[in-house]
């Protein structure tokens, strides 16, 4: 289904039970809502799921840059008005963890929880530096130029040289990114800047990240969840960046392990 939120057309996925508790799952950069794919469909016994392309991201509209975190988390708030979502779970990987403690932080009582994979409060000079690199990138080679630094970024060593399904997945997410969406996003990530207001989140909130995430290191996470009262800190082993795919038995015992306290 496609929704029309602060000027875009989003897509959307729902799936569940109505009347079930809400839960919103935000992929990361140059990814979309099929990361959730699994995921998805094992909770969606219990949950009314909603899955949705960030801007210029999977089948949601490109509309042209710079975007910021303002703006995105004003996408989901009016995505969530259109579904008539009062509060809601939050998961979300990297950037779309990034929008969970925005949202935290300005808009507790639309939330029920937080879990925030992989995903830092802030953009320190060499991080900031990265997200320019993608774009310049990105523009002199196309998205196909970013996809295989991106997969030995994002994934372990051991996990590459088996190079299972699971990579040609995330790889066709990358290419297919429009760049337009890609650069947008990118833009925000360059003024990432939530770690001085984690203190304010008051929902309960779980930060999981890989124990080789090179973005996300578990020591940044671990520092990230002390600024928040009561936030529970997991590290998901044999895992980098994108925790959900590379142990995904892993990252559901910790995720269901949460929500059940919820």
């Amino acid at each position: 289904m496609f929704i029309e939120s602060n000027g875009v057309k989003f897509h959307c996925e729902l799936a569940g039970p109505e009347g079930a508790p809400w839960i919103t799952f935000s992929h990361a950069l140059a990814n979309n809502l099929t990361l959730w794919d699994d995921v998805a469909a094992k909770l969606s016994d219990r949950y009314r799921v909603l899955r949705y392309d960030h801007r210029g991201h999977g089948q949601t509209e490109a509309v042209p840059g710079p975007y910021t975190f303002p703006m995105l988390i004003e996408d989901v708030l009016g995505i969530w008005d259109k579904l008539g979502v009062d509060r809601s779970h939050w998961v979300g990987l990297s950037i779309g963890g990034m929008i969970g403690y925005g949202l935290g932080i300005e808009h507790p009582e639309r939330l029920r929880t937080i879990v925030a994979c992989d995903s830092r409060p802030d953009a320190p000079p060499d991080y900031a530096a990265y997200f320019q690199s993608r774009i310049d990138k990105a523009r002199e080679k196309g998205m196909e130029g970013v996809v295989e630094p991106t997969i030995e970024r994002w994934f372990t060593p051991e996990t590459r040289a088996k190079n299972p399904p699971v990579l040609d997945k995330v790889r066709n997410m990358i290419r297919t990114t429009n760049p337009v969406g890609h650069e947008g996003c990118c833009e925000a990530l360059k003024t990432l800047a939530f770690g001085p207001r984690l203190h304010e989140i008051t929902v309960p909130t779980l930060i999981l990240g890989g124990a080789k995430d090179k973005g996300a290191p578990p020591e940044a996470l671990a520092e990230a969840a002390a600024k928040i009262p009561g936030a529970e800190h997991a590290v998901i082993p044999d895992a980098g960046h994108i925790t959900a795919l590379e142990n995904p038995d892993a990252f559901m015992a910790v995720l269901e392990a949460f929500l059940a306290k919820h």
